[in-house]
């Protein structure tokens, strides 16, 4: 009887060993690979401590206190990390929410992740270049475009005229 039992419990144990168990992570599966790689001290001696809060450690700013909230110029917005074009100024409209907001990015610059940091499910951008975290985009934009507002820290941004 007890040679019973222990085998069931073998059995028993081996098997709760499922697939999912199985599969090992290597370290580049459990960490986004980018062109651009800086250390933490090298970030922080590249950006203010404005733009390291909110590209490296995914923050927010304070709605209506970006320079670039009410930027009419035309040109282009680039990763205030990596110089990397991001958003257009013809796509750029003034949403009301006290943030910079454009109804599309610049295709292939632009990454996504999801983020559930206040409880529900919204989308995170980031630069596919550096990683630098930008805003978030939601469904709620202009109807007669896409749709679409990517609403972005304005500190995670740099303005380049189209002049230049």
């Amino acid at each position: 009887m007890f040679k019973k039992s222990t085998l069931i419990l073998f059995i028993a144990l081996v098997g709760c060993n499922g697939i999912s168990q199985d599969k090992k992570q290597t370290k580049k599966e459990m960490t986004k690979e980018f062109a651009v790689v800086k250390t933490d001290s090298e970030w922080r001696t590249a950006l203010t401590d404005m733009q390291y809060y909110i590209l490296r450690k995914a923050g927010t700013e304070n709605p209506g206190s970006s320079g670039l909230l009410d930027n009419k110029k035309e040109g282009v917005y680039v990763c205030a990390g990596c110089d990397t074009e991001v958003f257009k100024s013809d796509h750029k409209f003034d949403s009301g929410t006290g943030w910079p907001s454009f109804d599309r990015e610049v295709e292939g610059n632009v990454a996504y992740d999801v983020d559930y940091k206040i409880g529900y499910k919204r989308t995170e951008e980031h630069c596919a270049t550096c990683g630098g975290h930008l805003g978030h985009v939601f469904d709620d934009g202009p109807r007669e475009t896409t749709g679409k507002r990517h609403c972005i820290n304005g500190a995670a941004l740099k303005f380049v005229p189209a002049d230049k």
